[in-house]
């Protein structure tokens, strides 16, 4: 199997944490941000409805596939970044090993 520098693992793990603390901020402040402010929101609308009814209802949901979508582009961008790819994955998933 192929080895990893110690560096070169830290610097992607150290990538891939930032943007899981970044998707868990947007996540709070959508979810509970939106709750802890619905006074002041309900004075905006959006679709007709109250935007702090509408973010409780669907628009947190919508900003989660969102985020998990977006998770996914990113995370491959950073793989590759890295020289971590689907296909190495794969091969190392079932057994084989890489010989490089």
């Amino acid at each position: 199997m192929r080895k990893i520098d110690k560096s070169v693992a830290d610097a992607y793990f150290r990538e891939r944490t930032r943007n899981i603390m970044i998707y868990l901020l947007i996540w709070f402040i959508v979810s509970f941000g939106v709750v802890f402010f619905a006074e002041p929101l309900s004075k905006f609308s959006f679709l007709g409805f109250p935007f702090h009814y509408y973010m409780g209802a669907q628009g947190a949901v919508l900003t989660f596939i969102i985020l998990l979508f977006v998770n996914a582009k990113v995370s491959d961008k950073i793989d590759q970044k890295y020289g971590i790819d689907e296909a190495q994955n794969e091969q190392l998933s079932i057994g084989k090993s890489l010989e490089h």
